[in-house]
C-alpha cells in the first residue's frame, strides 16, 4: 500500500503543479474561453480513451508495467509544457499547451490501474477505506503540486514548474521501477476480453454499478465547472489583475488550491473510512455532493477588492475572503468525500477479473465529464458578466440532483 501510495502521490504532486496555471497561461497567450476550455478538456479527452485501454491492458498483462509506461509518458508530457510555457509567439504556445494536456491526458489514465491494484491487495470491507488513499493521494497532491508550482514560478520564471513536474515524474518512474512489485499475475484466472463499446454496454447494463457510473459522471461534471473556471472566477471577482500580470493572480490561486487540497487529504486520511460504517456509501455519496453542489451555487455570489492576504483573513478584516474560504472549506469537504465509497462501493461489485475494466470505464466516463464539463463551463463563463455565475448555478443544481439520485435508486428496495 505505501508503494502504491506513493507512486500514484508523486504522479499527482507533478499534475497539481501544472492546473492551477493552464487557464491562466491559456488566458495570458490570448485565448478566448472556449478554447480554456477545449485545451482544459484535451486533458480528459485523452484520459477518456484511455482509461478503459490501461485496464484492460493490466488485467491482462498485469498492474506494474502499465503503471511504469504511464509514468514515464508523465514526465515528457511535462517537458513539452515547460517548452510551451517559454514561447514568445501566442500561437505557437497555446499549441504546445494543447499537446501537452493531450499526452499528459493519455498517460493519466493509469489511475485506473492504480485503483485496481488497491482492489487486488484489499478485502472488499476495506475498500472503500483504501480507496480513500487515493483520494488522500490528490489531496496532498493538490498541496504540494500547487505550493511547488509557486516556489518555481517565483524563483524560475514561467517554464519552471514544468520542468519540476518533468523531474518529478522522472523520479517517480526510477522509485516505481526499482520498488513497486506485481500485484496481479495475468493467467490465473480467465478475463473476458470484450470491445470497448461492449465492455461500457456491458459495465453499464448492471443496474447498481451502471448507477454509480452514471452518478460519478455527473458529480465530475459539476466539480470539473470548479477545476476550470475558479481561477479566472477569483480574479475577475477580486479584481486581481491578470490582464497585467501573471505571477500576482496565478500565486492568489495556487495558494486556494493548496488550502482546498489540506482540508481534502485531512479528510481523506481520517474521516473516510469511520463515516462509511457511521452512514454506508450511498448516504455518503448523497451528503458529498448536496454540500459540494450548495458550495458552487454560492462561489459566484462572492466578490472583494484586491488578492488575498492572510494577514488579513486571520484579524477578521477582510470578509469577502472569509467567506470565500468558508464556500471552499465547504467544498473541499464534499469533493473529498465522494470518490472514496463510490470507487469501494463500485469495486465490491465487480468480479476480481473485471476490477481494471469496470474501474476503467467509470474513469472513462469521469474523463467525458472533464470533457464536457470545462468546455461548457469556460464557453458560459467567457459569454460576459451576465452569465459568469450560469455555470455555477446549473453545476451546483447537477450536483444535488446527483446526490439525492444515489439515496433513492440505491437504497430503494
Amino acid at each position: 500500500m505505501l508503494v502504491v501510495f506513493l507512486t500514484v502521490f508523486i504522479d499527482l504532486i507533478g499534475f497539481g503543479i501544472v492546473v492551477p496555471l493552464v487557464p491562466m497561461y491559456s488566458r495570458h497567450y490570448g485565448a478566448g474561453g472556449w478554447m480554456i476550455g477545449v485545451i482544459i478538456a484535451s486533458f480528459s479527452a485523452m484520459q477518456f480513451i484511455f482509461s478503459p485501454i490501461w485496464g484492460k491492458l493490466s488485467d491482462r498483462h498485469g498492474r506494474r508495467p502499465i503503471l511504469l509506461i504511464s509514468t514515464a509518458g508523465a514526465a515528457c508530457s511535462y517537458v513539452l509544457f515547460a517548452i510551451g510555457s517559454g514561447f514568445q509567439s501566442h500561437s505557437l504556445a497555446l499549441g504546445a499547451l494543447l499537446v501537452s494536456r493531450l499526452f499528459a491526458g493519455a498517460c493519466g489514465g493509469n489511475i485506473t490501474v492504480a485503483q485496481a491494484y488497491i482492489a487486488d491487495i484489499t478485502p472488499p470491507e476495506n475498500r472503500s477505506k483504501r480507496m480513500g488513499l487515493i483520494g488522500m493521494a490528490f489531496g496532498l497532491g493538490f498541496i504540494l503540486g500547487p505550493a511547488i508550482s509557486g516556489v518555481a514560478l517565483k524563483f524560475g520564471g514561467a517554464t519552471a514548474p514544468g520542468w519540476t513536474a518533468a523531474a518529478l515524474c522522472a523520479a517517480n518512474f526510477i522509485l516505481a521501477y526499482f520498488i513497486l512489485v506485481e500485484s496481479w499475475k495475468p493467467g490465473t484466472t480467465p478475463v473476458t476480453n470484450r470491445p470497448r463499446f461492449a465492455q461500457w454496454g456491458h459495465t453499464l447494463s448492471q443496474p447498481k454499478i451502471g448507477l454509480l457510473v452514471v452518478i460519478f459522471f455527473l458529480a465530475t461534471f459539476a466539480f470539473s465547472c470548479f477545476e476550470s473556471t475558479l481561477p479566472l472566477l477569483i480574479n475577475d471577482n477580486f479584481n486581481l489583475g491578470l490582464a497585467v500580470d501573471v505571477a500576482n493572480p496565478v500565486a492568489t490561486v495556487i495558494w486556494l488550491f493548496v488550502f482546498c487540497g489540506l482540508i481534502s487529504a485531512f479528510v481523506q486520511g481520517g474521516l473516510i473510512g469511520r463515516l462509511v460504517k457511521l452512514l454506508g456509501e450511498p448516504k455518503l455519496i448523497c451528503l458529498s455532493l448536496v454540500m459540494t453542489g450548495t458550495s458552487l451555487v454560492l462561489l459566484p455570489l462572492i466578490h472583494g477588492d484586491g488578492p488575498l492576504r492572510w494577514a488579513s483573513v486571520f484579524h477578521l478584516t477582510d470578509k469577502p475572503w472569509i467567506a470565500m474560504l468558508a464556500v471552499l472549506v465547504l467544498l473541499s469537504l464534499g469533493s473529498s468525500l465522494s470518490r472514496a465509497p463510490l470507487f469501494g462501493l463500485l469495486s465490491n461489485l465487480t468480479p476480481a477479473t473485471e476490477q481494471g475494466a469496470t474501474l476503467g470505464v467509470a474513469q472513462s466516463a469521469g474523463a467525458l465529464a472533464r470533457i464536457v464539463g470545462p468546455i461548457f463551463a469556460a464557453t458560459l463563463y467567457g459569454l460576459g458578466d451576465a452569465t459568469r455565475a450560469l455555470p455555477y448555478l446549473i453545476c451546483g443544481g447537477v450536483a444535488i440532483l446527483a446526490g439525492l439520485l444515489t439515496v433513492r435508486r440505491l437504497l430503494a428496495k
